[in-house]
C-alpha cells in the first residue's frame, strides 16, 4: 500500500483542492482516489486533516434533477417534523433531544 504525501497547511502545490473547493468551483471528486492530505497543526490534540484531490481528474456537479429536488425538500420537511405531537417545529429537530422543544420541555416536567 503507497503512502500519500502530506503537506502542512497552506502549502499544497497548485492543482490539488479539498471536496469544499472542488464544489465552490462546480466540481466534484468524481471516484478518484486520494491524492495527498493536508495537515493544520493545533495544539494539544491531533491535527486536523484534509484530504486532497486532482483537479484535473474532477468532473462537474451532476445537476439537481426534479426527482431529486422533490426527495430533498421531503428529507427536510421530515426533519422538521416533531415525531411526538406530529406538527411543523419550524426549525430541524435536534437529534439530542429527538423531539421538537416544547415536547421535550412537557417530558421533563412530567418525568420530574
Amino acid at each position: 500500500m503507497a503512502t500519500i504525501p502530506v503537506y502542512r497547511w497552506r502549502l499544497a502545490p497548485e492543482g490539488l483542492a479539498t471536496r469544499r473547493q472542488l464544489r465552490t468551483a462546480g466540481l466534484r471528486p468524481g471516484g478518484q482516489d486520494v491524492a495527498a492530505q493536508l495537515e493544520r497543526p493545533r495544539r494539544r490534540r491531533e491535527p486536523l486533516v484534509a484530504y486532497l484531490y486532482r483537479v484535473d481528474l474532477a468532473l462537474p456537479v451532476r445537476p439537481m434533477t426534479p426527482g431529486r429536488r422533490s426527495a430533498l425538500v421531503k428529507a427536510n420537511a421530515a426533519r422538521r417534523r416533531c415525531p411526538a405531537c406530529r406538527r411543523d417545529a419550524g426549525y430541524v429537530i435536534p437529534a439530542s433531544l429527538g423531539m421538537c422543544v416544547p415536547c421535550h420541555d412537557l417530558s421533563e416536567q412530567c418525568a420530574a
